[in-house]
């Protein structure tokens, strides 16, 4: 299969939120596309997509944004990459890592990085990571405020 990785637009950002909700299914499909629009894309988040079959949904999703730092100066950080579940093992995840890569290239930047969750259930999306030879850089710590 050669679907391209095709921008996912402020129109069209409906079509990305079941392979979204993989990752964060708290979420209701509309409250999702109201904070990516309203509070994710004005602070430079922007998606990208792979649809397969002709179906208006994206298949998988990568959202990213470029982040400048005295770390890593610029680069391109992946704040988002989920597939559907019935087109895993399809070489979407590769494609979505290869064209951030590529991307981020384009770009200038120094560096792709990403954040992970950690546990038995990410371990699919760890072996992601590692294959496109990304390396654990630090550990990040979250305190949670408020109650």
């Amino acid at each position: 299969m050669n679907i391209p990785v095709v921008p996912i637009t402020a129109d069209n950002t409906a079509s990305a939120i079941d392979a979204l909700r993989e990752l964060w299914p708290h979420y209701a499909a509309e409250e999702m596309v109201r904070v990516i629009d309203q509070q994710l894309r004005p602070n430079g988040y922007q998606l990208v997509g792979i649809f397969a079959d002709g179906s208006p949904a994206a298949a998988a999703v990568l959202g990213y944004r470029i982040q400048h730092s005295l770390w890593l100066g610029q680069s391109l950080y992946i704040v988002d990459i989920a597939t559907l579940p019935e087109w895993r093992g399809r070489g979407f995840g590769d494609r979505l890592m290869a064209w951030a890569e590529a991307e981020a290239a384009r770009l200038g930047c120094s560096a792709v990085h990403l954040d992970s969750g950690v546990g038995r259930e990410r371990a699919a999306a760890h072996r992601l990571y590692m294959r496109h030879h990304y390396q654990i850089g630090c550990h990040h710590f979250v305190k949670r405020l408020g109650g």
